[in-house]
């Protein structure tokens, strides 16, 4: 039996050692570029990967470990359990001092998330779920979008291509967590990818949004799987459940070209 409450104790805890180095509450911050591409990594993601790590394998032994911030180990693979872990999602807003990131911790088990959480202390936000449970932000239970007309449809974007204008832009955070959790919310209809993603980038979220009672697939409507060799993904699709259908016809065919390309 996993003890829930110390879970939420660890993975609060993190947001903690994130925001005692969070530039938007004034502290200064080491940051970098991990790759050749650019991608954006900080001191505070470090340590608070080190951390779950640690307390993480501390509350539940026999799982397996993935993270964005740790060299994959494929022993992983022959365990039951793993924790899919992004320390900090949404590092720009972060490195920034902008309030658009959290720390993400899911449990996955047999290949589903089986619990998953995501602490966004510099909105006062955290969002719990477990499978059959329902989910909750701050102890409130969440019921995702019920909207049914697609035309409409609120999306937390900076900009829509012209086959989108007649969709209505939100705020959006730089986490694709946290954009995630706002149709398990019912503060935006749809969050869609078209890009290949990983893993660790939307466990929790996908789960609190699907027990809010949100529609969540991959960008052509298949089931999401995790723990795999490959932590790739292709696309993300959360919406509710009424406009699923008409999101996947709407990306058909830009998803085609772009998950071969």
């Amino acid at each position: 039996m996993i003890d829930w409450q110390r879970l939420e104790e660890i993975v609060r805890e993190a947001g903690r050692i994130a925001m005692r180095q969070w530039p938007g509450g004034g502290h200064e911050l080491r940051s970098w570029a991990k790759d050749t591409a650019g991608s954006p990594v900080s001191a505070a993601d470090i340590e608070v990967d080190d951390f779950l790590r640690r307390e993480l394998a501390l509350l539940l032994p026999a799982a397996g470990w993935l993270s964005e911030e740790t060299v994959d180990r494929p022993e992983r693979l022959e365990k039951g359990l793993c924790w899919l872990v992004d320390p900090i999602d949404g590092t720009r807003d972060f490195i920034r001092g902008r309030t658009g990131w959290a720390v993400s911790v899911a449990l996955i088990s047999a290949g589903r998330p089986l619990v998953g959480m995501l602490a966004a202390p510099a909105r006062d936000e955290e969002w719990f779920a477990v499978a059959g449970q329902g989910a909750a932000r701050n102890g409130e239970t969440l019921a995702a979008s019920r909207r049914t007309q697609f035309a409409g449809s609120r999306v937390p974007a900076d900009n829509l291509p012209a086959e989108d204008r007649d969709l209505v832009m939100v705020d959006k955070p730089n986490s694709i967590a946290l954009r995630v959790a706002m149709v398990a919310s019912g503060e935006a209809d749809l969050v869609a990818t078209l890009r290949w993603g990983y893993e660790w980038d939307i466990a929790a979220a996908a789960l609190i949004a699907r027990e809010a009672g949100a529609a969540v697939t991959d960008a052509f409507g298949a089931p999401l799987a995790y723990n795999k060799r490959d932590p790739r993904a292709f696309g993300l699709l959360a919406c509710a459940p009424a406009i699923h259908q008409a999101a996947i016809a709407r990306l058909a065919q830009r998803a085609a070209i772009l998950a071969t390309s």
